[in-house]
């Protein structure tokens, strides 16, 4: 069978995106959710990549982003919508492989091993499941293909929005070194300024 072919998909902006998807007048608009209001407090729950060039992230405030970015449009989080959106895509994924392991409302892993005499390699099924969720769903989503979770990981994550990056097995080496300490999952700027201190 060889190595284990690993994805990781996430969905791009999610909240954000599902917004600008049901309303297309928000399209190429700067959207950020977490509240309507955004001089209450509040944070960011989402914030579409037209916001995120003006410095908008998640986890942050909702006042900071207004500081950022007062003419972005706010709005508040919705719950149910976006958890349709959801099954409609963890439904996708299982029809690849019934080895899915969701780890958010907006991203999943999927061990696609078993899955490559029916669909094809790696790459394959990432480029089938990004048509279809972008097809079925209206939305885009970013695939990592690797031989292990923390390698796909880090692939999803390094071309957002709308990108599929290949690891092939041998190359995971070649692939992290040139990356900075804070592409690796879990690791935030207290603990990258502490790995950078040991080299």
């Amino acid at each position: 069978m060889g190595a284990r072919t690993i994805l990781h998909v996430d969905l791009d902006a999610f909240f954000a995106a599902v917004e600008q998807r049901d309303r297309p007048e928000l399209k190429g608009r700067p959207v950020i959710v977490g509240g309507s209001d955004p001089t209450q407090r509040g944070v960011v729950s989402a914030a579409s990549y037209e916001a995120r060039a003006f410095g908008v992230h998640s986890a942050m405030p909702l006042r900071t982003a207004y500081r950022l970015c007062p003419h972005g449009v706010y709005l508040p989080v919705d719950g149910r919508k976006y958890q349709a959106a959801s099954r409609e895509v963890m439904a996708i994924l299982r029809r690849f492989t019934d080895q899915v392991q969701p780890i958010s409302i907006d991203e999943a892993f999927l061990d696609v091993t078993g899955s490559r005499a029916l669909f094809g390699d790696g790459e394959a099924i990432g480029r089938s499941i990004r048509a279809a969720v972008r097809e079925e769903v209206g939305l885009t989503a970013s695939v990592g293909v690797a031989t292990t979770k923390l390698v796909a990981k880090i692939g999803s994550d390094l071309r957002k929005p709308d990108a599929l990056v290949v690891v092939p097995p041998g190359d995971e080496a070649v692939f992290l070194a040139p990356l900075p300490i804070s592409r690796l999952w879990g690791v935030g700027e207290k603990t990258a300024a502490a790995l950078r201190e040991f080299g």
